[in-house]
């Protein structure tokens, strides 16, 4: 007997395997029912999802910053000091005292 629509899920593109046997719905395609599984389950009004949160924050924090402070910083610093540089020499170069250093060089 083959299974009705309904069971295919409503349409003709419900999943067929080997020998046209209907296959199971989206979850449970037909495979052997699992054994050894342990679930449990807290009631919601049991449970604090914020317990420690801040706690947790605040160390998690500084954890992940000690690891990293030492690949961002020095480039970070060194990119500082260069523009710096880079931007008190633009100044001095279009002042008037960089224009007439530099003058007899263009």
């Amino acid at each position: 007997m083959r299974p009705t629509q309904a069971l295919r899920g409503g349409g003709g593109d419900a999943p067929l395997g080997r020998h046209d046997k209907y296959l199971g719905s989206w979850g449970n395609f037909g495979g052997y029912k699992q054994k050894g599984i342990i679930t449990y389950t807290m009631s919601p009004n049991r449970q604090n999802p914020i317990a420690g949160a801040a706690h947790d924050a605040v160390f998690n924090t500084w954890r992940r910053f000690s690891k990293q402070v030492l690949y961002v910083a020095p480039p970070f610093i060194a990119f500082y000091y260069a523009m710096s540089w880079a931007t008190e020499r633009n100044h001095y170069l279009n002042s008037k005292e960089g224009r007439k250093e530099f003058s007899d060089a263009e």
